[in-house]
């Protein structure tokens, strides 16, 4: 126990099982190669700058949620006593029960009999593995001394542990324990991960898709519009004259304004429309299906919504009022999306240059 609390990972007793040590082993090199995957994915994210480092350690005495699954009453009732101090034990007498118990709630571990007579804890193994929501849930057997096959067949199925009848409550604590941190340790590098990878793709001010979401998919885009010989229109939007909110107001204003601005344009364009926060006061939104004359009167609707908006904003002394200038480029078959960006941009400079406050179509 000392050992496990010093940052040991797994134990064997002596005398050492053939079995035992196969088990633990493999156990240990199969989480290890998943880890070490997940931190690979979580230290690249953090050096690009797309994630910050997050504490991963795990509170001692956090308690796990299991589920225990033993047809005899007896068995449940000591396995669940020895734990319940310790953990949240949810109890379940048939598969089936288990399963959907597994599958709808948040279990950190399940314990599987193999001494049942009503159920074979093999087939509820391999259900287990075979799940999306219960594919990583950690399995620990439960098998009486002569239920070696049974145990090298769990084992080959996926579970991750097993402890032989009679139970030492110490040893159960102990496998109870290190699995749960193990999984919990694994759950929250996955957790990780993706909160980096939503990071790498969605402006965290707006929520919109960010510059590397539209280089991603914009191309994919385009092919798309190519092989169905289908319209594509860019609008590119930049709010006039943005400077002067955050001098007269602050910045702070200014990020209420902007995230004020980006969830009124998911109102006005159409739903299947790619909309980004390209840099500052600068938008993007791809609109594939729509030619120009449709992509116009999107555009023409945008602008006269943020026209008439005021922009509630919190000890600025009441709202703040704003416009939008456009620029709109329609795909064409010879282009990619980089030249599909500057003709879009291109127009946007001369709705600028012509007054601000106005849609332009890029005149090709």
């Amino acid at each position: 126990m000392r050992g496990l609390e010093s940052g040991a990972d797994d134990f064997l007793t002596k005398p050492v099982d053939e079995i035992a040590l196969i088990a633990r082993v493999r156990s240990l090199v199969r989480l290890k190669f998943s880890i070490d995957e997940l931190r690979s994915r979580a230290a690249h994210s953090a050096e690009a700058g797309t994630a910050a480092a997050e504490a991963l350690k795990l509170d001692p005495s956090e308690r796990g949620r299991l589920l225990l699954v033993d047809e005899q009453r007896n068995s449940r009732e000591r396995i669940a006593g020895a734990l319940s101090p310790y953990h949240h034990v949810i109890l379940a007498e048939e598969p089936g029960e288990a399963l959907v118990a597994a599958r709808e709630e948040t279990i950190d571990l399940m314990i599987v009999s193999l001494g049942s007579r009503g159920f074979d804890g093999l087939r509820l193994c391999r259900q287990a593995r075979s799940h999306a929501r219960t594919r990583n849930l950690p399995i620990l057997l439960i098998a009486d001394p002569d239920d070696r096959p049974k145990v090298l067949r769990g084992l080959e199925l996926g579970a991750n542990d097993y402890l032989t009848r009679p139970i030492d409550r110490n040893e159960l604590l102990a496998r109870v324990r290190t699995n749960i941190r193990q999984k919990l340790y694994a759950d929250r590098l996955r957790q990780s991960v993706q909160q980096s990878i939503e990071m790498a793709l969605y402006d965290s001010l707006t929520g919109l898709n960010n510059r590397r979401s539209l280089e991603r998919r914009l191309p994919a885009m385009i092919e798309t519009a190519r092989a169905r010989s289908a319209a594509l229109t860019m609008m590119v939007l930049d709010i006039d004259h943005f400077k002067r909110v955050n001098d007269t107001y602050g910045h702070d204003v200014g990020d209420r304004v902007l995230k004020g601005f980006g969830g009124q344009l998911q109102e006005t364009v159409r739903s299947g429309d790619l909309i980004c926060r390209l840099r500052g006061e600068e938008f993007v939104v791809v609109m594939p299906g729509a030619d120009a004359a449709e992509a116009a009167r999107i555009a023409e609707g945008a602008r006269r919504t943020t026209e008439s908006r005021e922009f509630l904003v919190d000890g600025a002394g009441g709202s703040v009022s704003i416009t939008v200038s456009i620029g709109l480029a329609e795909w064409r078959d010879n282009w990619n999306y980089a030249e599909l960006y500057r003709r879009a941009d291109r127009a946007l400079y001369r709705s600028k240059s012509a007054g601000r406050n106005r849609v332009t179509q890029d005149a090709a």
